[in-house]
């Protein structure tokens, strides 16, 4: 199902903008203004009448100092350009029927974005307390920055928004990600010029070579120069207007530069000036529609075109007091937040705020009794078409669920061979399931990589779609085969471009995942947090938000198996970001599959989610397959299960010690463990975990695994723990401090030691390595015995084989067949583990 077609897209005007238009916007400008300075400054007398009655005090005053919030919070500065383009944007929908969203890149404009749905009834909607009479202006004021109100960015509390600019960086990332595989929609996305100077905003530019303009929507980037960050000028307001067009031209740009606000110009002139702008710019995205459908009308490929964008450069907090205190204050980083500190405190203060407040002439635009003049939105959209209430901006409205296929095609053959079987690559799995689950939904389905999409094994993909580019083609198809103008996977190396398009796909209604190298996923941690935070509002407080897809990320190229790349392609650190946002809203959820058929079954699981973040770790090199799809499934449904086919005790109450794996290299390390282990009779109660947060505190977890449950998994301190864990040990730790017997878990993780090394080397600088884990399990069950060194000889003899496999790694360049060449003795018995690889026809590709 393709996204929703709203109004008539794509249609030329024909006509002048008409004056009763303009003269709407004018007056919409003022009142969204006048909203704005209200929402920053107001908490009572919204209409600033003499004759107010005090809901404290019930006398009659006039409109004073006491009506003045007690903190000012929020941000002007941008408010009032936000407001403009709001308007003229509201003016281009409506005359044309044109489907759009708008993006506001410098999120501190939250006060144009509430004062926006006010103004197209949206907000009333969604918050009916919020009367159309002075009461509910009074409310709208009051709820701005305040306690138990909204908070002061173009937030997800604010009908219309899905960015909320509150981190700068990621706008033109967002409006990409929305028009993809969405034709009819146009994103006017609007970029501070602070929010320029950052990296993720400089390579979202570059995003105009990865859309096509027959099968996306096109977005209209607009620089919004008013000239200053919080206290220092801006790079791209003091550079000259010619080095500014030759940057927007070669980064593939046709600019349109619009000035306003810096003489004595009237607002008439303005207006009309920049709707005949604004018409030039939609007039050359008409003719972009219609070139590249005609394109693909005639047989061809739509070609890529200098898109138009616009550079808006205004006045820093235009319409505010000139001056304050008799210091520069409009067109001044001074207007950057709340240009009147002390309008309560002081007089002076309170009577600048006065004059500024009536500056805009609230009694042409509010009814006494407080309502909205309808001549004041009479020029706006209607219906779905008003920025408030496109469907677009409230993407789950419009999500399908994904038509998935089943697992069992893409099972190795466990049950045929054997716990252990084979040598398979389970992100290559995974990427196989994940073709098929696009083939069957090629409207809203994507992939999305830093150039990575085939080194984590996804490329099965290329079976069914092509990567999209229109960066320009070589004659040579040995290097170019795969690029194509129109195709579902997006590859650009740049994490945070494939987080935000991918981010906007869902937050429009759509699916899709991405893939990143596990220690490079912190590049964008923020972003992740950004829209963990999203969701945590959503889920906590915005039910008309409607469940959006999970955002799905696939960290491959993990840290046990980064020999290729070394210490600086190390780091499993990302489980602890997200571990953070581990709370009621359930709104992250982290995945490590031990092996190709558990990789299926988690596939499965997070093309299903909503509302959530869904981290999947899962390794991309050959290694055995311990569990059938049906015991993959059941195992993810409680999150973990005691492998009875590992354990060498009949029950928990038999066990020596619990062993307890979570992550792919850890646990086949533990296999191998506990074969050494049976060998000397030590009985080994063996449980894998999953979906890691199950074991989190029941105290801090509803959805996790009761403590009477735990305590059947791990015991409740009778029997040592030898807890074996992909990341870091801590995160183990911090996830099971409050569980009984907690005290009896010791846990090996990552310790931070790495190199350029072999798989054997990497694990033995990290004490993962079998013979470690082996002889850590001895150390503790000789301590429960009571004799510490009972197992001290085979100990050492196992300390020893760790230097002379080091040893023999050194001296011959690849690891001991001691290492290499176990395989789990059920696999063994049943089947040539060597033979594995081809039976499967999967092959292990490089390490890149």
């Amino acid at each position: 199902m393709a996204q929703p077609v709203i109004g008539t897209p794509w249609k030329k005007l024909g006509a002048p903008v008409s004056d009763a238009a303009l003269e709407g916007v004018e007056k919409y400008w003022r009142c969204a203004n006048y909203l704005a300075v209200g929402q920053i400054y107001l908490r009572s007398n919204p209409l600033m009448r003499k004759d107010f009655v005090d809901e404290k005090t019930g006398e009659v005053r006039d409109f004073g100092r006491a009506d003045v919030k007690h903190r000012l919070v929020g941000h002007w500065g941008t408010t009032p350009g936000i407001n403009f383009l709001m308007g003229h944007t509201n003016r281009l929908i409506a005359d044309h029927q044109q489907n759009a969203i708008f993006l506001m890149g410098p999120g501190h404009g939250g006060p144009a974005g509430t004062a926006q749905s006010l103004l197209d009834g949206t907000y009333r909607e969604r918050y009916p307390e919020i009367t159309d009479d002075e009461a509910g202006l009074q409310t709208f004021f009051r709820r701005f920055s305040y306690p138990g109100g909204i908070p002061s960015h173009f937030a997800p509390e604010t009908p219309g928004s899905i960015h909320e600019g509150g981190e700068l960086g990621y706008t033109l990332s967002h409006a990409y990600g929305a028009v993809l595989d969405n034709p009819s929609l146009l994103a006017v996305a609007v970029v501070g010029d602070g929010e320029a100077e950052t990296g993720p905003l400089a390579t979202g530019w570059q995003a105009n070579k990865l859309v096509n303009p027959a099968t996306d929507g096109i977005v209209l980037p607009i620089l919004h120069l008013n000239g200053y960050k919080i206290a220092n000028p801006t790079i791209l307001a003091r550079i000259s207007d010619e080095e500014l067009e030759q940057f927007f031209r070669g980064m593939g740009y046709n600019p349109h530069v619009f000035v306003a606000g810096f003489d004595d110009e009237s607002h008439a002139s303005i207006h009309r000036r920049f709707a005949e702008l604004l018409e030039q710019v939609f007039d050359e995205i008409c003719d972009i529609k219609a070139c590249a459908q005609a394109q693909v009308d005639a047989g061809g490929e739509a070609t890529r075109p200098v898109y138009p964008m616009i550079v808006f450069r205004t006045p820093k907090g235009w319409t505010c007091p000139k001056h304050i205190d008799g210091k520069k204050t409009e067109d001044s980083w001074r207007a950057h937040q709340v240009p009147l500190a002390s309008a309560k405190d002081t007089r002076e203060h309170f009577r600048v705020l006065r004059g500024w407040l009536r500056s805009y002439t609230p009694e042409e635009l509010f009814t006494p009794e407080g309502q909205i003049r309808p001549e004041v939105t009479a020029f706006m959209p209607e219906g779905d078409l008003r920025l408030g209430a496109n469907p677009n901006a409230n993407g789950g409205t419009v999500r399908r669920e994904l038509t998935l296929p089943d697992i069992h095609a893409h099972e190795v053959p466990v049950a045929e061979h054997g716990h252990g079987w084979g040598q398979t690559e389970a992100a290559r799995v995974f990427g196989a399931y994940t073709a098929d689950v696009l083939a069957q939904n090629l409207d809203d389905f994507r992939i999305f990589g830093p150039d990575e999409t085939a080194s984590n094994r996804l490329q099965a993909a290329y079976d069914v779609t092509r990567k999209q580019w229109e960066g320009g083609f070589y004659a040579d198809e040995a290097n170019d085969q795969l690029l194509a103008s129109q195709g579902k996977v997006i590859e650009q190396l740049s994490e945070h471009q494939c987080e935000g398009m991918l981010e906007a796909y869902v937050l429009t209604g759509r699916h899709g995942v991405w893939s990143s190298y596990e220690s490079f996923i912190h590049v964008v941690d923020s972003m992740v947090n950004q829209h963990c935070k999203w969701l945590e509002a959503t889920v906590r407080e915005i039910p008309w938000r409607a469940p959006i897809a999970g955002l799905n990320i696939l960290l491959s190229s993990h840290c046990w198996r980064q020999d290729h790349n070394g210490f600086s392609h190390q780091d499993p650190g990302f489980i602890d970001l997200l571990l953070n946002k581990a709370n009621d809203t359930h709104v992250v959820n982290a995945y490590y599959p031990a092996d190709a058929n558990m990789a299926l079954a988690v596939a499965q699981r997070v093309y299903q989610s909503t509302n959530c973040v869904n981290a999947i770790f899962c390794g991309k090199q050959p290694a055995p397959t311990f569990s059938t799809v049906d015991e993959a499934v059941a195992e993810l449904d409680e999150g973990l299960a005691v492998w009875r086919w590992a354990c060498t005790a009949d029950s928990l109450a038999d066990a020596d010690l619990v062993v307890a794996t979570c992550g792919d290299v850890p646990t086949l390390e533990a296999l191998a463990a506990t074969d050494m282990l049976r060998e000397l009779g030590v009985k080994v109660w063996f449980v894998n975990v999953v979906d890691l947060l199950k074991i989190q505190n029941a105290s801090e977890n509803d959805r996790a695994i009761s403590n009477e449950r735990f305590a059947e998994f791990f015991g409740t301190g009778e029997k040592p723990v030898l807890f074996c864990f992909h990341a870091y040990a801590g995160t183990i730790r911090r996830l099971v401090w409050d569980r009984p017997g907690h005290d009896a878990w010791r846990v090996h993780g990552y310790e931070e030691k790495g190199s350029t090394t072999t798989p054997f080397d990497m694990l033995r600088l990290n004490n993962m390595d079998r013979w470690e884990l082996a002889a850590d399990a001895l150390r503790l069950v000789g301590a429960v015995r009571g004799d510490a060194d009972v197992f001290a000889e085979q100990i050492s003899a196992w300390e020893a084989f760790r230097e002379e496999a080091f040893q023999f790694a050194v001296d011959e360049g690849f690891d001991h067949p001691a290492f290499t060449d176990w395989v789990w003795p059920e696999a063994a018995e049943q089947g040539d583990a060597d033979g594995a690889l081809s039976a499967t026809q999967l092959t292990a590709g490089d390490n890149e």
